[in-house]
């Protein structure tokens, strides 16, 4: 008789020490959201503040005056909307090839052996370990010197080359070990023996991944999508090399503008770069259900 209220204690305590560490994950995770939200809305901030209030309203989290004067001379200075159309078209040129070329690579090294393949598997995660910095140079040299294109001769003098080109742009960035080691890591948690019965029927290599595999990493595609768009639309110092001797500009380029013999003009700065954040977190947010299936189907398998 003396154990059942024994039996109760012991489950009260249980759910207590349940609700307990519920409740400290919880004030975890708001805690850190806090952190990444408020330079963003410090941003904001800054950006409907006047000018005198900028360095004077010290750490007050609302400003006294609301202006909008700083976004209207944000579109002055710069012709925003051009360059975010130029952003814009290398970033799905970006999506479209990384989505292409990294899935049909990744899907050659989870689901097709052939011979030498763990020696290539290596050779790129080595090649991740190198800094992005370090290929700058040798990159700037092979597009500039690219046999002809942008004047250039058979032997890549001349001429420009891809050098003020948004393909200069996206050519380098069209394929990412990053994102091919990403997918092949999703396709070897998809099941082989969908591929042996499509092989059983008589359905070439080509036809498996297209209509069997590729339609089930929808997951991992949009996943992706967002990292390659948040890459491609902030991008800044390839970006800024590349394309500092032609007319075509991107969106980080235009936010350097701002910046003028070390003065900077930080109300349309922040202004600008309001605007500029807006797209990545749209498309954040719409793809936020297949991103996390995303994050979590390809850390399933090794």
């Amino acid at each position: 008789m003396n154990r059942k209220p024994a039996q109760r204690r012991g489950t009260a305590l249980a759910r207590a020490r349940k609700m307990a560490a519920k409740a400290f994950v919880f004030f975890f995770l708001c805690f850190f959201a806090v952190i990444f939200v408020l330079p963003f809305y410090w941003s904001f901030l800054t950006s409907i503040r006047p000018d005198e209030e900028i360095f004077s309203s010290g750490l007050r989290f609302w400003p006294e005056h609301i202006t909008w004067e700083h976004y209207a001379k944000a579109f002055q200075v710069i012709p925003f909307v051009q360059y975010s159309f130029n952003t814009l078209l290398i970033t799905v040129c970006i999506i479209a090839t990384n989505l292409l070329f990294c899935s049909m690579a990744g899907y050659a090294f989870a689901k097709i052996p052939f011979r030498g393949s763990r020696i290539v598997y290596r050779v790129m995660l080595f090649s991740v370990m190198i800094p992005s910095t370090v290929l700058l140079i040798p990159q700037f040299l092979v597009l500039v010197r690219f046999p002809l294109v942008g004047g250039n001769d058979l032997f890549g003098m001349g001429g420009s080359g891809f050098s003020g080109n948004f393909l200069g742009v996206v050519l380098p960035t069209a394929v990412s070990v990053f994102n091919i080691l990403f997918m092949r890591s999703f396709f070897l948690s998809l099941p082989n023996e969908l591929g042996e019965a499509a092989y059983i029927d008589g359905a070439g290599e080509g036809k498996v991944f297209f209509r069997i595999y590729l339609p089930l990493a929808k997951p991992a595609l949009a996943t992706l999508s967002v990292f390659c768009f948040q890459a491609g639309w902030n991008s800044f110092l390839w970006p800024n090399v590349i394309l500092r001797s032609g007319d075509f500009k991107v969106l980080t380029q235009g936010l350097a503008s701002f910046t003028v013999n070390n003065s900077v003009d930080y109300g349309p700065l922040m202004a600008a770069t309001v605007c500029a954040t807006i797209p990545v977190l749209i498309v954040f947010l719409f793809a936020q259900k297949y991103f996390i299936e995303g994050i979590a189907f390809s850390g399933t398998k090794s």
